[in-house]
């Protein structure tokens, strides 16, 4: 029996660690995790902390329920990372007047005030990555393209 992927005989050279996609992907991952941590160290964020000020910087208000589901993070993830933020003075945590278990997150006005920075660390990460605007956006597409297909059901 020939092993096989979508009809093609995969070598056994294509079975090796560094040519799976899925290790690279995640080499990847971690490889955009550190370039971002000296970037984001100057001003007082982690990571995960980012992805939430984005979401919020484009959106504004939001129940914790939709943050989670844009960044595909579970509440024992997201909550302890929100807790941060509104220690830090960047967000502010409310209770929904018309639904009390929903949570409302909002920028502060010093959360407001870093959005000035995206600029800033997208143009550090560019200059990182070696790739122009077209080269990441296409890198983007076909990122997201199979993620939507792992994801399909």
């Amino acid at each position: 029996m020939t092993d096989k992927v979508q009809g093609q005989a995969i070598p056994d050279e294509e079975k090796r660690l560094e040519r799976q996609l899925c290790f690279a992907v995640y080499a990847t991952a971690h490889a955009f995790n550190r370039a971002y941590k000296p970037i984001l160290d100057r001003i007082g964020l982690t990571y995960p902390q980012y992805l939430v000020m984005l979401v919020l910087w484009e959106k504004g208000c939001l129940p914790v329920k939709t943050i989670g589901e844009q960044l595909d993070l579970d509440s024992g993830t997201l909550s302890p990372l929100l807790k941060r933020l509104e220690q830090a003075g960047l967000i502010g945590r409310v209770r929904d007047p018309k639904d009390e278990r929903q949570v409302i997150v909002s920028l502060t006005e010093k959360g407001s005030g870093m959005k000035c920075q995206v600029n800033t660390i997208m143009s550090a990460i560019g200059e990182a990555t070696g790739c122009d605007m077209d080269e990441v956006a296409s890198l983007r597409d076909r990122l997201q393209r199979l993620r939507a297909n792992l994801t399909a059901e």
